[in-house]
């Protein structure tokens, strides 16, 4: 909470300001109590009314109800400024760090726990900050300078109410021990709910297609019935802590009548100051209540914040070079020299691998299932760093440069297709938003992609609202195609770049990547063999090792894997 507050304190202008008109705030209220008993005590007795005297107070009771109006219409505005500025600032450097942590921590977990800590516990955690400044602090204030004032009218009655508060304080504090942590585990779990439900919703065309819906149920409702214990179990003991401490707020207000009573009797009080009094006993009790409030959200609020700063404070993805890999310095000739990798460490999987390849070769990786293939690519692209070797580039470790420049020199095209809600345009000008409308029709060309594009209803300017979901897979998969062709970097990764396209169509767009790859180093993973023949390097890859290596015609003959591969009348599977 330091830290929330550090972000509100940047804010310096906002936040005197808000403080300021608090302080006025409170002040006023605590000033009218005494204004309403000096008004009560200008009837001095029947049919006797000092109306000269009770008129100037009646006015200055009118002009403090009105500054306080303003207050409290203003005050509230400056608060959500203030704490929605800090929590967007809190979701932008979340939002950030997202991008910047390593693939290998992301991986491991759900985008529906991260969509809630950016999304849910945000929210969440800017109305605790708002409860915090609005009743919190008005609240302390509040009771500090009531006592002030009581103890001045009478240090007698001060003493009656403030003797009895220490208990309501007890009560209060009890019962948010427990109810913190009952907020912590709600967090967590509605984590695991966002998670389940948004990987299901997601996916309900296949749950459908398995008739899987029972399991997705049996799988939802323990843990459903997990987060609403939680839920209610958290909710139920902070809502009880407010109800307590007005049961006790009311025991003061009874005694502060009792005794007010008969000191009225005795004629050392007077009517107008118990009035003062009990509206004292009023004001001093309620911040109480609403203290109570505020700390059962505040628990709320810090489990929230805890989550966020928990991957804000995430050591982001470390930079081990810091030299530009420029354009016009790159020829394209890879190489892994003694390279070695695995996921985990005690799962080996690349081991020994010293591979070299040429400058403007066209290099197809073909293997069984977990064989290492999208591996290689993987380490190529730097989204994961080898545990021991070098990869170079143009006989330059990749670890010398920065990962943004490195990734720049490569064009890729992915298995899975995905699309943002945008226009055609710009989702073929994904990677160079400054593309002109010219270059998005000439790579759509190139990709087979323009003729389906004009019968759209606006052409390139159709607006893909559910973000290609309205396509078919094939018509998404040409448009992350036809991104490759905007504009064409030295090095390409085509990872079964054409598997949802129909034969015809596929046949077109390959001819288009053979005069693609012409010049530029090319990395291909393909499942049909028959699109890798022309190559002029194919590595058969098996259990993290490149088993074989050579073109068509000499991996038949060796007739070894590549052959069993080719010849076998089972398709591969990556």
């Amino acid at each position: 909470m330091k830290r929330v507050f550090g972000l509100l304190w940047d804010q310096k202008l906002l936040f005197i300001l808000s403080i300021v008109g608090t302080i006025a705030q409170v002040a006023l209220t605590i000033y009218l109590p005494i204004l309403i008993g000096l008004a009560i005590d200008q009837t001095i007795s029947v049919n006797q009314v000092d109306f000269d005297a009770l008129k100037n107070v009646l006015f200055q009771i009118g002009v403090v109800i009105a500054l306080n109006v303003f207050l409290q219409w203003i005050n509230p505005l400056m608060y959500n400024q203030m704490t929605y500025k800090a929590v967007g600032y809190l979701r932008e450097k979340t939002m950030e760090q997202v991008h910047k942590l390593p693939l290998s921590y992301l991986d491991q977990q759900s985008t529906g726990d991260l969509v809630s800590r950016i999304s849910t516990d945000a929210e969440q955690l800017a109305d605790g900050i708002i409860m915090i400044i609005n009743q919190l602090f008005a609240g302390v204030l509040t009771i500090f300078i009531t006592i002030f004032t009581m103890g001045q009218i009478d240090l007698f009655m001060m003493v009656i109410v403030v003797s009895l508060t220490p208990i309501s304080l007890f009560f209060a504090r009890f019962i948010a021990k427990r109810s913190y942590r009952y907020f912590q585990k709600q967090t967590q779990y509605r984590g695991l709910h966002t998670q389940l439900i948004e990987e299901y919703v997601q996916q309900n065309e296949v749950v459908r297609l398995f008739n899987y819906q029972s399991e997705v149920i049996e799988q939802f409702d323990p843990l459903n019935h997990q987060y609403a214990e939680y839920s209610q179990k958290a909710i139920f003991y902070s809502s009880t802590i407010n109800p307590t401490t007005r049961f006790i707020n009311a025991l003061i207000y009874a005694a502060l009548t009792f005794f007010g009573a008969i000191r009225i009797m005795q004629g050392t009080f007077t009517v107008g100051a118990l009035t003062t009094f009990l509206n004292y006993a009023n004001q001093y009790t309620k911040p109480f209540n609403e203290i109570s409030n505020v700390l059962a959200e505040l628990q709320s609020a810090i489990a929230c914040a805890e989550r966020l700063y928990e991957l804000i404070d995430r050591e982001p993805e470390s930079e081990t070079g810091h030299r530009i890999l420029r354009v016009e310095d790159v020829e394209g000739k890879v190489a892994f020299n003694r390279a070695y990798f695995s996921y985990h460490p005690d799962q080996k999987l690349i081991e020994n691998l010293t591979l070299s390849v040429p400058s403007g070769q066209k290099v197809a990786i073909v293997g069984p299932t977990g064989a290492g293939k999208s591996t290689l690519i993987n380490l190529l692209m730097r989204f994961y760093d080898l545990n021991q070797g070098q990869i170079l580039l143009d006989n330059q470790p990749i670890t010398d440069y920065t990962r943004e420049s490195v990734r720049a020199q490569f064009g890729m095209v992915l298995q899975e297709t995905w699309l943002k809600t945008a226009t055609i345009h710009d989702n073929i000008a994904f990677g160079h938003p400054q593309a002109t409308r010219e270059q998005v029709i000439h790579a759509a060309q190139a990709a087979r992609a323009d003729h389906f594009i004009q019968q759209l209803p606006d052409g390139y300017d159709t607006f893909l609202a559910d973000a290609g979901a309205s396509l078919s897979q094939g018509q998404r998969q040409l448009l992350t195609i036809a991104r490759i062709f905007v504009e064409v970097p030295h090095l390409l990764i085509l990872d079964e770049a054409t598997s949802s396209i129909d034969t015809r169509t596929e046949i077109l767009i390959q001819e288009a990547f053979q005069t693609l790859m012409e010049g530029r180093t090319s990395f291909i993973i393909a499942h049909r063999l028959s699109t890798i023949q022309q190559s002029d390097i194919i590595l058969v890859m098996n259990n993290g090792q490149i088993v074989e290596q050579g073109n068509h015609d000499s991996l038949m003959r060796m007739k070894g894997l590549y052959y069993d591969m080719q010849t076998s009348t089972i398709p591969a599977n990556d």
